[in-house]
């Protein structure tokens, strides 16, 4: 038997960053994707998705030319042939988890990572392949193979696990002190609209920078200073400000952030600030929370929470809080209390 286990994500500082080459602070928290196969006789994969209720069947002779939008199944496997994977042992493979689907903890980047792991173990390379490979082909399966708007993020964060800081353009990354305080997510009930947002997001992020490089075309958004915004702001359209703005504000914020979680003991009161300022930012420029969600923040920073934020994408899904144990259950219920479906307290995974 084959078991893989592989956490959520959730984004801490950074929100839609990556897709212009900006860094992000992410890390993994202890929900789970769940992976048990057993070898069959057949020379078929055959899923069996228990909480989704789904089975489907996947011929290892199967030429993966006709891939469906969204059949991570499939681009995964397409990805490793063209690595020099082949498939010749058919699996019965039970799929499980505990992470909300279509809720911003990255359930999908989860099962593709999950679903890597499992057929690299098959070629018996599990020891070989390193973990920021496995989120460069999950990367490549999810994203590329698709050519979806998103980062690479998700990938990255959940095939390294624990606190990191992503440099989205090489793909680097910076293992940081997991020292956030306790942390709480709760679930909006509220659906996402990931592919929408983000593409909006995206496309007009890269409007509003590509109008200062079309005037001045030295201009390197990884240099970016504070000042830059003011300097080149009647540069870039009224209707694109707001994204100019998220941009450059939230790289200074996350940049803070990673200066504060490379100490030995992190501020938790300054980096509550700086995930307040970010979801600011967030729903205020970029537009990506839905008003419900930011009342239940609002009431959970009132009953006393140091820090909370959207998760994911955004347009719905769940959101986090920082909290000290002393105030977790009136934050709890804070949440609650405004319509929120579900509050839990998660804890970062290394």
């Amino acid at each position: 038997m084959i078991e893989i286990k592989v956490p959520a994500r959730i984004c801490f500082y950074g929100d839609h960053q990556d897709y212009l080459g900006l860094p992000v602070i992410a890390g993994t928290i202890d929900r789970y994707i769940n992976l048990k196969a057993n070898p069959n006789s057949e020379k078929k994969f055959f899923l069996n998705l228990l909480d989704l209720h789904q089975e489907s069947t996947i011929a290892l002779d199967d030429d993966l030319k006709s891939v469906e939008p969204g059949d991570y199944f499939r681009s995964v496997m397409s990805v490793l042939k063209v690595q020099g994977f082949e498939f010749e042992q058919g699996y019965d493979i039970e799929i499980s988890g505990n992470i909300p689907v279509n809720a911003g903890l990255s359930s999908s980047s989860a099962l593709v990572v999950a679903w890597i792991r499992f057929l690299v173990a098959t070629q018996g390379k599990s020891e070989e392949i390193s973990d920021y490979q496995i989120g460069r082909w999950a990367y490549e399966a999810e994203v590329l193979f698709f050519d979806q708007p998103g980062g690479l993020m998700d990938q990255y964060t959940i095939a390294q696990k624990g606190l990191i800081y992503i440099d989205s353009q090489s793909g680097e990354s910076t293992r940081l002190n997991a020292n956030l305080g306790k942390l709480l997510v709760a679930e909006s009930g509220v659906p996402k609209k990931t592919l929408e947002v983000l593409k909006n997001a995206r496309v007009y992020a890269q409007k509003a920078v590509d109008a200062v490089k079309n005037i001045h075309p030295e201009f390197e958004l990884k240099h970016a200073t504070l000042d830059d915004y003011e300097k080149y702001l009647d540069l870039v359209p009224e209707e694109l400000q707001g994204y100019w703005y998220s941009t450059i504000y939230n790289y200074h914020i996350t940049l803070e952030a990673k200066k504060e979680l490379l100490n030995p003991n992190p501020n938790i009161q300054a980096l509550g600030e700086l995930m307040n300022q970010h979801q600011i930012i967030l729903q205020s420029e970029i537009k990506n929370t839905p008003l419900e969600m930011v009342e239940m923040m609002d009431a959970a920073r009132n009953a006393g929470a140091i820090g909370t934020k959207i998760i994911g994408s955004g347009g719905g899904g769940c959101m986090v809080a920082m909290v000290t144990e002393f105030i977790e259950e009136q934050v709890k219920q804070a949440f609650l209390s405004k319509g929120a479906k579900a509050v839990y307290a998660v804890e970062l995974t290394s």
